[in-house]
């Protein structure tokens, strides 16, 4: 299955079917841009901290976990993200796991996932006879 050829088609029916779902069944929204040499992932994590996060990196694949913990309170009104989640995103190309970084600031975990050398563009010089 290729998954990239149409990738603003494919967005927009995700976006659609995102949009219909309540928010409690939506799991964690990230963006991700890329870059010549690695992919760029944030997330809003409100109220999260490093230790309550796990991340794993295999291959091309990034898998994010976490818990909201959760109060003993009777609320007016609760909107705020409950419970566990996990999302799991499979990137164009293979990441190298032991470059990894990530960081937590302010309620956003920012991961800087470093491209495998053999996934990132060269510049091949054409030789002139």
């Amino acid at each position: 299955m290729t998954l990239y050829i149409q990738p603003h088609a494919f967005r927009r029916a995700i976006r659609r079917m995102a949009a219909s779902q309540p928010q409690e069944f939506r799991s964690l929204r990230v963006d991700i841009r890329e870059e010549e040499e690695a992919y760029l992932l944030t997330a809003l994590v409100p109220g999260l901290k490093a230790d309550d996060l796990n991340i794993q990196v295999l291959e091309n694949v990034v898998s994010i976990e976490g818990e909201y913990r959760e109060e003993e309170a009777e609320f007016l009104l609760n909107e705020l993200p409950r419970g566990s989640f996990r999302r799991v995103l499979r990137m164009p190309a293979e990441i190298e796991a032991d470059k990894v970084e990530a960081k937590i600031a302010d309620g956003v975990l920012r991961l800087t996932l470093p491209k495998a050398e053999s996934a990132r563009p060269r510049k091949i010089q054409v030789a002139v006879h």
